[in-house]
């Protein structure tokens, strides 16, 4: 019996890093955005549940801020269903770890066991031609460890490339905010929101497989290292594939 117990107390914490998008502000709706709060804290949820260690960091460091229609207290009462986010916001010690981020710049993808980006409308403003969070992805890829992405954040793979040069997603099957899902979404506020698709892209790219399942609804794909979520209600989808990939 106390074998066991030291054997179990010796393993060693899986360890994620966690990103999450820096605030801007939209040049299509003037709209200030940033992360998507169920695609930080139902990965976070289901990854320390697992007995991971998640540390989140952004790209630039700092406080973030979170889209408006994704907190459970927004008046509109969008997601006033996540429990998950409202006892993350309210906690402070879970809020403190969001008020003053690190940045990636060093990073070192050899203390972690995976990567994970969180989505939000910022990372369509803030990801595109963002070479330094592109090449982390990458480098977490080459290295051997599993890269996952959700949501808006799968923008990143429509111009990460290894550092064979190759696009991440050449040969790939993965996921993404589908057009079905921009469209609810520009028609449920009356206005363009985004300033392009990813659906759209993606089936621009030659050599990968980009798919989407029905509107709104849990799916995440895996294919090898890389596993991808369609939208908020994937993280914790994702999440689970990463465990499932991993192990507890």
């Amino acid at each position: 019996m106390t074998a066991n117990v030291n054997v179990t107390s010796a393993a060693r914490t899986r360890r994620i890093l966690l990103v999450a998008a820096n605030p801007a502000t939209s040049p299509t709706t003037g709209w200030p955005v940033g992360f998507w709060w169920s695609e930080l804290t139902h990965p976070y949820w289901e990854l320390t549940e697992a007995g991971y260690q998640v540390e989140i960091r952004s790209p630039d460091g700092g406080a973030l801020q979170a889209d408006g229609y994704s907190d459970p207290e927004d008046a509109s009462g969008y997601s006033a269903h996540d429990l998950i986010s409202l006892g993350f916001k309210k906690s402070p010690a879970h809020r403190a770890l969001i008020e003053d981020t690190r940045p990636i710049d060093d990073v070192d993808p050899a203390r972690y066991d995976a990567i994970f980006v969180s989505g939000g409308q910022s990372p369509m403003i803030t990801f595109r031609g963002h070479t330094r969070l592109q090449q982390l992805v990458a480098r977490f890829h080459d290295a051997g460890k599993l890269t996952a992405l959700v949501c808006h954040a799968t923008c990143l793979l429509l111009e990460t490339r290894l550092a064979s040069g190759a696009l991440l997603v050449e040969g790939k099957t993965w996921t993404g905010f589908a057009n079905s899902e921009e469209q609810f979404a520009d028609d449920f506020v009356g206005k363009r929101i985004q300033p392009f698709w990813i659906e759209d892209e993606a089936r621009k790219l030659p050599g990968t497989n980009f798919v989407v399942d029905q509107r709104f609804r849990p799916f995440a794909v895996r294919d090898g290292l890389l596993i991808t979520g369609q939208q908020q209600y994937s993280g914790a989808a994702a999440a689970r594939l990463v465990i499932e990939a991993l192990g507890r």
